[in-house]
């Protein structure tokens, strides 16, 4: 048996949604179905505004952009990211003070932020990893008492919640990802969503190519100019349209990926009564997503010989990052605050499963059967 490490979903709505794109004779961005997409999320996230992006990676440079962040001035952030988590903040000349994660949830350590502030800091940017939240409530705490925003990578999280609250709903700025390999897809595509309105007109501006054109299509003003610094972050029609089939069943296609992850949660338990393996572990306030089935083995030898071996059986398994405070770009741009005492040991230990959209229970049973396999269970 083949299982693909990812599948990109598809509700079978996309091809009808995009001819009606094609229609409309509109292919550049923000036509109707761009408006839909941003109406959905205010709709059902709460969100002040939303604004598609061309990338995650495109939402977290507007956020850089929106903070206003300079040359010396310093974000914090989790080592175990994506590097387009500190590249978008780097690029506008800051320094990332990259703090230790906690074992449990693979997120930022909560109680090391503080610690890691200085007179230079100006964001924290927490990471909601496999789509379950940070803890929000003391990360906003710390920012109000210093003065700092707080700048949601969700890249994983659009579905997901904290105490009933949308994650990228939180923070002052959120960031999602619809890349193909995350629960909603265009192929590539991200969001910003903006939580606080003093941002709203600047955002419309950045995304626009620094001017003023949102507002001269809106009436409000007779001509559009240069006005801010700005780049072209507005994604084609034709991917929202794709995405906008895809929010439309949004609560089908979480439903779908719980129940998988669910399924690999209990079959994969006697593994972890045994010893052999540790399962995800979600904090009570947290409602996840589903973005993500993972797995902790024994050390980063153990998990290169179970990827080998469940490759020799047609299933496809990845490790994820390798942490940024250990590359050549993150020493010269960054620094470790206190010890590493989690992110490397843990990030050598995770192995993703596949998991997508309308994943047969069989190649799941497979990939589980196998592990058993693999310790000789």
């Amino acid at each position: 048996m083949k299982v693909p490490f990812n599948v990109p979903g598809n509700t079978g709505k996309e091809a009808r949604y995009i001819l009606q794109a094609i229609a409309n004779n509109c292919l550049s961005g923000d036509g109707q179905f761009t408006k839909r997409c941003h109406e959905w999320f205010e709709r059902n996230f709460g969100c002040h505004k939303a604004l598609l992006t061309t990338s995650c990676t495109h939402a977290l440079e507007m956020s850089a952009i929106l903070s206003s962040i300079e040359d010396g001035d310093e974000v914090i952030m989790p080592s175990f990211t994506f590097v387009s988590t500190a590249n978008a903040f780097v690029i506008r000349g800051a320094r990332v003070v990259f703090v230790d994660i906690r074992p449990d949830t693979m997120n930022i350590n909560e109680a090391l932020v503080e610690g890691a502030i200085t007179d230079r800091t100006r964001a924290v940017i927490p990471v909601h990893y496999a789509g379950v939240a940070c803890e929000m409530d003391k990360i906003r705490e710390l920012a109000e008492k210093h003065n700092l925003l707080v700048i949601e990578d969700a890249a994983q999280g659009v579905m997901s919640t904290y105490r009933g609250n949308p994650l990228g709903t939180i923070g002052h700025l959120g960031c999602y990802s619809f890349h193909e390999t995350k629960n909603y897809t265009c192929g590539e595509g991200g969001a910003l969503i903006i939580n606080d309105d003093r941002f709203v007109f600047r955002a419309e501006v950045v995304r626009e190519k620094g001017t003023n054109r949102s507002k001269f299509l809106r009436g409000e003003v007779d001509k559009y100019t240069w006005i801010d610094i700005g780049s072209s972050y507005l994604p084609s029609e034709l991917n929202a349209a794709f995405l906008y089939a895809q929010l439309k069943e949004a609560n089908i296609i979480k439903a779908d990926r719980m129940k998988s992850w669910e399924m690999y949660l209990k079959s994969l338990q006697p593994l972890a009564d045994r010893g052999c393996i540790e399962l995800p572990y979600v904090p009570r306030e947290c409602r996840h997503n589903a973005s993500i089935f993972y797995i902790k083995v024994k050390d980063f030898k153990e998990r290169f010989e179970l990827i080998r071996y469940l490759g020799k059986r047609g299933i496809a398994s990845v490790f994820h990052y390798v942490p940024l405070h250990s590359s050549e770009a993150g020493k010269r741009f960054g620094r470790f605050y206190d010890q590493d005492r989690f992110t490397t040991k843990e990030s050598e230990r995770l192995l993703r499963l596949p998991l997508y959209y309308k994943m047969e229970g069989d190649k799941i049973e497979y990939v589980v059967q196998s592990i058993g396999s693999f310790y000789n269970v």
